[in-house]
């Protein structure tokens, strides 16, 4: 694998205790930002001391952790904070697919954190000031909209195709996403997309790495020391418009053989993956309802301690990619998706998040997110399809996960 990468020589990384800097996004200085925030907690970048550009391929996690490994290895470190996300970090997303040529590690010159009532500063290098590259965010403007690769009646035919390839016995369950085009007047500011996603989805993990922003209520993997933590989200609904409506949907979800069956199947094989790595897992046996401002999903926690020390990219290897994201059996699932989808996802649906120089890091899965470039932004959104499923519903769900990062955009 010939990777593409950006990096002086030796990096000279510096952790220091800070006061609480107050709200994490307000600290970013300007639109390249890089974010992980949940609940106001988290960790906020900006400027590049290195990046690693991947062409793809099944060994890109393994190769991303060698180098970081090499790189943090040999940098001069200095982090009298010792927690997770101080001293050297990088922010990264992967490609959906193998064959996508899209991921990206990014260290960062600056960091600010928050966790646990611990707040940090670290820099790469000498700069002085941090907060020097002030510019300040300003909403998209004048907002036109286009299909993607597929129309809305094209998407529900390959929804429909693929309904009949699983009643045909092939494979038990695919994820068909959409993509969806905005375009802005002046360059789209990732700070005003993180702002609006943090402030209505609190909950989830508001992220932006490399110009790929959103708001997942996924979490892949956590890694802290010894200890995994992983939320499998499978089988989703919309909000209702009232209390009553609301607890109506919510049984049906919960009662749904068909959204069960595709909970199952993404819960299973997380614990099947995690198993080998782990001497101990927790995976509950009835799953339970997430409610998020737009949809609710039934969900299940899945905690564990691994057997011996490994990168949290090493256990983002293992996962990679779940049924909730692909379907099963995944390479069926995945031949299924590059057939019908007619695109290729990029970073959708891939893993994004962070790693330290101590393998800790959390990962979540892209999902209710854009890639944004220049004055562009690509949505994205999927939905599992079982046998059961029926393609007008399907595209009424993917329609209700566009709107979280419609309203990023349009405020």
């Amino acid at each position: 694998m010939k990777l593409a990468v950006t990096v002086p020589d030796r990096l000279v990384v510096r952790t220091t205790p800070v006061a609480d800097p107050g709200d994490l996004v307000a600290r970013l200085p300007h639109p390249a930002a890089l974010a992980w925030i949940r609940h106001g907690e988290g960790i906020v970048g900006w400027g590049e001391a290195a990046r690693l550009r991947l062409p793809g391929g099944e060994d890109r996690f393994a190769a991303a952790d060698r180098w970081l490994r090499e790189l943090f290895g040999a940098a001069s470190v200095d982090d009298p904070v010792q927690v997770p996300g101080s001293g050297p970090v990088a922010f990264g997303s992967f490609g959906f697919d193998p064959k996508s040529p899209d991921s990206v590690l990014i260290v960062p010159r600056w960091v600010v954190g928050r966790r646990d009532g611990v707040a940090w500063l670290t820099t790469v290098g000498a700069d002085a000031d941090p907060l020097a590259l002030v510019r300040e965010p300003a909403a998209p403007s004048r907002l036109s909209w286009s299909d993607g690769a597929l129309s809305a009646p094209a998407w529900e035919q390959a929804v429909e195709r693929a309904v009949e390839r699983i009643r045909s016995g092939r494979l038990g369950k695919a994820v068909l996403a959409r993509d969806l085009y905005a375009r802005a007047d002046e360059p789209i500011d990732a700070r005003v997309l993180l702002r609006r996603l943090a402030d209505r989805f609190p909950g989830c993990y508001t992220f932006s790495c490399a110009g790929l922003v959103g708001a997942t209520p996924e979490l892949l993997i956590r890694r802290t020391g010894d200890r995994v933590d992983s939320l499998v989200l499978a089988g989703t609904t919309a909000r209702g418009g009232d209390p009553e409506q609301d607890a109506r949907r919510a049984e049906r979800l919960f009662a749904s053989p068909k959204d069960r069956q595709e909970h199952a199947y993404a819960a299973e094989m997380v614990r099947d993956a995690l198993a080998p790595l782990c001497a101990e897992l927790s995976v509950p046996d009835q799953p339970e309802l997430l409610r998020l401002p737009n949809v609710m999903h039934l969900a299940s926690a899945v905690h564990g301690r691994l057997n011996e020390a490994r990168s949290v990219l090493d256990v983002v290897a293992a996962l990679h990619p779940t049924p909730a994201v692909c379907g099963t059996p995944t390479d069926t699932a995945l031949d299924l998706i590059r057939e019908l989808e007619a695109m290729d996802r990029g970073r959708y649906a891939g893993p994004v998040g962070w790693v330290d120089a101590r393998g800790d890091g959390e990962w979540g899965i892209a999902l209710r997110c854009a890639e944004i470039d220049g004055t562009r932004a690509r949505l994205f959104a999927g939905c599992g399809i079982v046998a059961d499923s029926v393609p007008a519903d399907e595209l009424a769900e993917a329609q209700n996960k566009f709107r979280a990062m419609q309203y990023a955009l349009e405020g």
